[in-house]
Formats: structure tokens, C-alpha cells, sequence
């Protein structure tokens, strides 16, 4: 088995859970829990392609 953890995109942590992801004009973003995800949400919102229903 690997060691390939991701880092946020937002604060660089490692991600250990998945789920906080968003897709984007620059490729899919993950981050490390819902507080990093929402921050980058504001910040970036030019940059967010529309989420598909996943469910």
C-alpha cells in the first residue's frame, strides 16, 4: 500500500477524509474538511464549474 495523501488546497493539511471536493476550471480541488472547502467557495467563485447530482 501507498502513502498518497493529499493536501488541501486551501490551508495544505493533509485530507483524511474525502467528500470536500469541488470541481473547478483548474481541475478538481480537495480539501480537509467543510470550513476549508466553504473558504475557498467565496474565494473563488469565478472558478466553479456547476456540481452534477452525484446521488
Amino acid at each position: 500500500m501507498t502513502d498518497t495523501k493529499k493536501e488541501c488546497d486551501l490551508c495544505g493539511l493533509p485530507v483524511e477524509i474525502s467528500g470536500f471536493t469541488l470541481k473547478t476550471q483548474e481541475g478538481d480541488k480537495a480539501f480537509c474538511c467543510e470550513g476549508c472547502k466553504g473558504i475557498y467557495q467565496l474565494l473563488n467563485e469565478d472558478l466553479l464549474l456547476p456540481e452534477s447530482d452525484q446521488d
